[in-house]
């Protein structure tokens, strides 16, 4: 092969999979990866084609064999009660599929219910505010928060 891009675009993926592979990091993947091709290209032996991705992977694999031996301490196991506070892809999705359903059994809720609700809940009202707001007594502002909360939670039981 001639043209290093060429070299490059073909075998960059592989590269980067195996050095993942062997680090279980991104970042030193990607590190590893960069350095293979860069000592590929300053190599003063010419690369034979139908060798030319084990070559590079044989580089790759000398790179974290020597980033092991000069890091020793920098790589700790993890302990098992450690866990990444964001979210996972699952959660996401699945709160946003609850949301979704939360958002729409409270549109279906009659109108003072909702408002009731709303008020309570996102407005921070009392019952009696709530109720001279919507023109009804206390007892029914209290009542009609009450039910519009229990006709939501049937939602997460569904």
């Amino acid at each position: 092969m001639t043209e290093f891009s060429e070299l490059y675009r073909k075998y960059a993926v592989d590269v980067f999979r195996f050095a993942l592979y062997l680090s279980g990091n991104r970042g030193d993947a990607e590190d590893i990866t960069s350095e293979t091709f860069v000592r590929a290209f300053a190599a003063s032996d010419r690369i034979e084609e139908a060798t030319v991705k084990a070559y590079l992977l044989a580089i790759a694999r000398n790179l974290f064999l020597m980033g092991v031996r000069s890091s020793g301490s920098r790589q700790t196991e993890l302990k098992d009660g450690l866990r990444d506070s964001q979210p996972s892809a699952y959660d996401l999705v699945e709160h946003k599929a609850e949301l979704s359903a939360v958002l729409d059994k409270l549109r279906t809720l009659p109108a003072v219910d909702r408002a009731a609700l709303l008020l309570r809940t996102l407005e921070d009202r009392s019952y009696e505010e709530i109720a001279a707001v919507l023109k009804i007594t206390v007892v029914a502002a209290r009542v009609k928060v009450h039910r519009a909360r229990a006709s939501l939670l049937t939602v997460r039981k569904d």
